[in-house]
């Protein structure tokens, strides 16, 4: 290897060693395959079979996100999260240290050269290195996005088509803080949907999208719904939301829909198990003085009489000494009006002295449900309903069946299974839809 790609690859190492604030950029798998590859690129094995297998796995790292290099360094820059990253969110560029700022542009044009080395490059390098016959293949791929990532058109973004055209990446600092306020950062930039899970936030990578449009039915709870999330985003004081009634109703869907309809203002929709309510307020915690705004999101929530977990949502409804955070919300569901469930037996005996204050006890675990701001109720789907939400999602569907034999059929799917709901209706049509599919072919 020539002493010219020698001094390129001991560039590309020193401007890599001394990144100051960006250094998570390089932490992914392919980040980590790029600099292990440089290595073995510069202390080159006499047959040259590490270069072969770090090369071998800076490619199957890239294969799997489906990016080429550049696009992968892109999307990690806008996705990190630093002081820079971090701060920025919260405050105006001029109210920043000076040493930060001057850290984030240091490491922007660091990252500028790291950008120019180019698969095909890197390929031929190690062809010399190897002395191989032919140059190994290239992963130049530029198509968007890891599949998980959870953001589609990243690289339609403005500031995206600033930074493949522009000579200095430095200059980009306004820009990329107002892409930061916007679009957040880490874990919030990255997904729109996520789950708290084992102690963390963990992004979901095929969030259950639910489009307003395939709702029918409950439109007075919809629009209730849709105001009070509009409330949040616009920074106005919200409602937690405890959404009531019976199994199939839509409920949980409502809630899921609105992520597709609010995301790009910033909305995120967080899963919090029921057995997971305990770390709620650290969870909240995280949130605090985030930009994004959250709905925090507990499906078929209810307490057997023996558990407490609900004193930990309890604080979070309430509050405590420590201030709300106006960016979060809790919208619940459950089939039960009383969410913690009484029995006969644990209502106190006149003569029952163990406890002084067994009666506030009880009182304090029938009204649970009053500590919810707003409570949505979701009353059994009449015939009419049921026949409503059928007739749209089959116009949605392009479903060619006459109306007397779709009802027919609707009405006999209730029958023999769970009885008029939406859900009952989504699964007549979902099994509508393959039989309807394979007789038009046929014709």
């Amino acid at each position: 290897m020539d002493a010219q790609v020698t001094h390129s690859i001991q560039f590309l190492q020193r401007q890599a060693a001394s990144l100051l604030i960006y250094q998570s950029v390089l932490h992914s798998e392919v980040g980590v395959a790029f600099l292990n590859l440089l290595q073995s690129l510069r202390h080159p094995d006499p047959d040259g079979v590490n270069c072969l297998r770090a090369y071998g796995d800076w490619f199957n790292a890239l294969a799997i996100q489906r990016q080429s290099w550049q696009d992968h360094l892109l999307t990690q820059l806008l996705r990190a999260e630093n002081p820079f990253s971090q701060q920025a969110q919260r405050t105006d560029l001029v109210s920043l240290p000076p040493p930060l700022l001057a850290a984030a542009q240091h490491d922007l044009q660091v990252l500028q050269h790291l950008y120019a080395c180019n698969g095909q490059q890197l390929s031929q390098w190690v062809q010399a290195a190897a002395a191989l016959p032919v140059v190994p293949t290239a992963w130049n791929q530029t198509r968007t996005g890891h599949p998980q990532s959870g953001l589609e058109g990243i690289r339609k973004l403005p500031l995206w088509v600033k930074l493949e055209g522009i000579e200095d990446w430095s200059g980009v600092l306004e820009d990329l803080a107002a892409y930061y306020r916007k679009a957040g950062a880490g874990l919030f930039s990255e997904y729109r949907a996520l789950r708290w899970q084992s102690g963390k936030l963990t992004g979901i990578p095929y969030p259950d999208l639910v489009r307003l449009k395939e709702l029918k039915g409950y439109e007075a709870q919809q629009e209730t719904l849709i105001k009070n999330t509009e409330a949040l985003l616009a920074g106005y004081p919200a409602l937690h939301v405890l959404l009531y009634g019976s199994r199939g109703s839509g409920k949980s869907s409502l809630v899921k829909a609105m992520l597709p309809r609010y995301a790009e203002q910033g909305l995120r929709l967080i899963e919090v198990a029921k057995s997971d309510l305990r770390d709620l307020p650290a969870i909240v915690d995280q949130l605090r003085g985030v930009p994004q705004k959250f709905i925090i999101f507990v499906d078929d929530l209810s307490f057997e009489e023996d558990e407490d977990a609900y004193k930990a949502l309890k604080v979070v409804l309430e509050g405590n000494l420590t201030a709300r955070p106006q960016n979060m919300v809790v919208y619940a569901t459950s089939n039960r009006r009383h969410l913690i469930r009484e029995f006969f037996g644990d209502r106190p005996r006149p003569s029952d002295a163990d406890e002084i204050h067994n009666w506030d006890t009880v009182q304090e675990k029938l009204s649970f449900s009053d500590r919810f701001g707003l409570t949505l109720t979701f009353e059994p789907a009449d015939q009419k309903t049921y026949l409503a939400i059928v007739h749209h999602l089959a116009t949605l569907a392009e479903i060619p069946l006459t109306t007397q034999e779709l009802e027919f059929q609707a009405l006999q799917w209730a029958t023999r299974h769970n009885g008029r709901s939406g859900r009952t209706a989504r699964q007549f049509i979902d099994s509508l839809i393959p039989q309807t599919r394979h007789r038009s072919r046929l014709e």
